[in-house]
């Protein structure tokens, strides 16, 4: 898998490349902060735990995990209730996918299928699902038949989100984009 660029941290960009779970993560945590701050938790929380085991963070009593997304600086503006989805990530992977986040993608038979087992996950919603979807594809080379139509329009060029990123400058770009979004201007 190629290496991912999204924090400007070499070590966390590496994990998010070798840890599919730590992607997984990223993408839940992708809200309400800055996204390079969001895709770099995964590498410190694997710090603050000592792993990045889906089996020990589902066995994990909840209150203690939200002190460890706690620990200054938090890990997310919201530490508990992302320490909770987190959990709850990890619970799910455990249930419905052999505990191996890879699972998610490796057992899709095609893009729509992909995007309704993202959506299953605790965290993710529509939007959220196109964009892994895309994500996917686009940087880390899983392209099952139809994920264009999965995805929509994070299917296409451009610096829609964090799927196009593959640069320092392309954060800046599509937070431009999504920018102009909110103004109403794309």
């Amino acid at each position: 898998m190629p290496t991912i660029q999204f924090t400007g941290d070499s070590d966390a960009d590496q994990l998010l490349s070798d840890d599919p779970l730590a992607l997984l993560i990223g993408m839940l945590l992708d809200q309400q902060v800055p996204m390079e701050r969001a895709f770099a938790a995964p590498a410190r929380l694997k710090e603050r735990l000592g792993h990045l085991d889906p089996h020990r963070i589902a066995a994990m009593d909840v209150s203690a995990l939200e002190v460890v997304f706690r620990i200054q600086p938090a890990l997310h503006r919201f530490p508990g209730s992302m320490a909770r989805r987190t959990k709850a990530l990890c619970e799910a992977l455990l249930t419905e996918h052999e505990g191996r986040a890879e699972h998610v993608w490796e057992s899709a038979e095609d893009g729509r299928a992909l995007k309704r087992a993202l959506k299953a996950l605790p965290g993710y919603g529509d939007q959220k699902a196109r964009i892994f979807v895309a994500l996917l594809a686009k940087r880390c080379g899983v392209a099952p038949e139809g994920w264009e139509q999965a995805a929509g329009e994070y299917a296409e060029d451009g610096h829609r989100s964090i799927a196009d990123v593959d640069s320092p400058e392309a954060v800046e770009a599509v937070r431009e984009f999504k920018k102009a979004r909110k103004a109403g201007r794309a």
